[in-house]
């Protein structure tokens, strides 16, 4: 929307193009112009449907080409790359691509994740982070109010973050709930699943020493990754698996996990071990 908005105040005859499902519509050439009806139908909404969102990236000699080629066609000034770290290194390589042509096209890479991971001098926020965690920080806020009307439910709120915790601590701060688990924290102490468990029951066995049976937890869903023993046991199923083996796999992967991984894994719940 606003970039509709300023090719248009800049020259009314502007035009905007969208390709469609990300990098692989730049290569594939499928795209859609943006027209003020068209704009209108999205205006001042949230989400990918307008153009669809892709994880492909542009990465062959002839992706590169095809885009080039798609681009020049199209006579284009630029090419906006709206997305996160991947998203802005490939859209690196396309600038330097087009350059090494002389295209008269420009790339330019926008910032965009809800995970607040790309954060730096250059960059105070990314857009994206600020409008989920106050859409997130309504949501807990309500169930809060919720647990504290009922008295009787814990909620385990499961947040967006599978690399990063920015999300739950935000939320966290925002909303004040009864416990937020940091994955960065969890790594930084070299925490176990058992250790992070008994430090959330024991939070809940405080709190039910004061009368109070209700709350609410906080969970990035990337936490399991940021657990190093979980690591380790991840790590060495891979290795098991990569061997050939006959007969049940669960009774191959455990027999040949070392001791401490195999204690672990026995431990977790099953819906999660097989």
């Amino acid at each position: 929307m606003g970039l509709f908005d300023m090719v248009r105040k800049l020259h009314p005859e502007s035009k905007l193009f969208g390709f469609l499902a990300g990098p692989h519509g730049v290569f594939s050439n499928n795209y859609i112009e943006i027209t003020p009806d068209y704009m209108d139908k999205y205006r001042n909404m949230g989400g990918f449907d307008m153009i669809r969102a892709g994880r492909h990236k542009i990465e062959t000699p002839e992706q590169f080409e095809a885009s080039l080629k798609n681009c020049t066609e199209l006579d284009l000034d630029g090419i906006a790359v709206i997305g996160g770290d991947d998203s802005n290194t490939n859209a690196c390589l396309l600038g330097e691509y087009f350059a090494s042509k002389g295209a008269k096209t420009t790339v330019i890479g926008c910032p965009k994740t809800i995970d607040g991971d790309l954060r730096n001098e250059h960059i105070e926020v990314s857009f994206g982070f600020d409008t989920a965690t106050k859409v997130y920080a309504e949501a807990i806020g309500n169930l809060s109010v919720d647990a504290v009307s009922s008295r009787k439910y814990y909620h385990f709120v499961r947040l967006m973050g599978r690399s990063a915790s920015h999300i739950a601590l935000e939320c966290a701060l925002q909303t004040r709930v009864n416990c937020c688990l940091i994955g960065e924290e969890v790594a930084a102490r070299d925490q176990t699943l058992e250790e992070i468990t008994k430090y959330v029951a024991d939070i809940i066995q405080a709190r039910a020493d004061r009368g109070k049976n209700y709350g609410v937890i906080l969970v990035p869903e990337g936490l399991i990754e940021f657990i190093p023993e979980m690591g380790l046991l991840i790590s060495q199923i891979n290795e098991i698996l990569a061997n050939e083996f006959e007969g049940d796999i669960e009774e191959y992967v455990i027999a040949n996990l070392k001791e401490a991984q195999r204690s672990l894994f026995n431990r977790l719940p099953r819906a999660i071990s097989s």
